[in-house]
C-alpha cells in the first residue's frame, strides 16, 4: 500500500478570514521581506484561495491526491509527487491550464512570472499550494492561522481519525 499524501485542512467554523494565511504564504514563497519592499517588486500570488460566504470563510488548498487529475492533465510532465507532496515544476510548466481546468477543488492558478515570454508578455505558470516544501516545518499557513483554523493532515492522524469513526459507528449500533 502506497502512502497517504497530507494536505491541509480547513475547519470553516474557525476561520475568520483575516487571511494571514494568504500573506505567510506569500512570505514563504518569496523568500523577500515582502514590508520592506516595493509592492509591485514581487508578485503577491499566495498558492492558497480565500473562499467567504455570508455566513463561512476557508482557504481552499492543493489537497495532494495520491493519483491527481492535474497530474495526468499535464502535458509536459510538470507535475509529479515528491515525498507525498503534488508540486510543479515551474521550468517545465508551459501555461497551458490544463491542469486547472483537471483539479476538482479548484486548486490550481495560472500566475504571471517575472520572466518574458517569447512573445514579449510575461510568461504564466501554473501554481498551487506545495505544503511550503523546502520552506519550513509545516505549512506556514498552518503555523500563523490566529484561530487554529488550518491543521495538517498527516498519514497518521488520517488513520487516526478513521479508525475513531470506525469505533464510534460500532458503538452507535450496539445501542439500536
Amino acid at each position: 500500500m502506497s502512502s497517504l499524501n497530507s494536505f491541509v485542512r480547513a475547519k470553516p467554523a474557525r476561520c475568520i478570514g483575516c487571511r494571514t494565511c494568504a500573506i505567510a504564504c506569500v512570505v514563504a514563497h518569496e523568500g523577500k521581506r515582502i514590508f520592506e519592499i516595493d509592492p509591485d517588486g514581487y508578485a503577491f500570488n499566495p498558492r492558497l484561495f480565500m473562499v467567504k460566504t455570508a455566513k463561512l470563510s476557508a482557504p481552499v488548498q492543493c489537497r495532494h491526491c495520491e493519483n491527481p487529475a492535474c497530474k495526468q492533465a499535464c502535458t509536459s510532465n510538470a507535475i509529479s509527487i515528491k515525498d507525498n507532496v503534488v508540486v510543479i515544476d515551474s521550468k517545465k510548466c508551459i501555461g497551458c491550464k490544463n491542469c486547472t481546468i483537471a483539479c476538482p477543488f479548484g486548486a490550481v492558478e495560472i500566475v504571471e512570472t517575472a520572466e518574458i515570454a517569447s512573445d514579449g508578455t510575461n510568461r504564466r505558470i501554473a501554481s498551487k499550494c506545495d505544503l511550503c516544501a523546502g520552506v519550513a516545518e509545516k505549512p506556514s499557513c498552518v503555523r500563523v492561522c490566529p484561530t487554529e483554523a488550518l491543521g495538517l493532515v498527516t498519514e497518521q492522524e488520517f488513520s487516526v481519525s478513521l479508525s475513531d469513526k470506525r469505533k464510534s459507528a460500532l458503538a452507535g449500533s450496539a445501542v439500536a
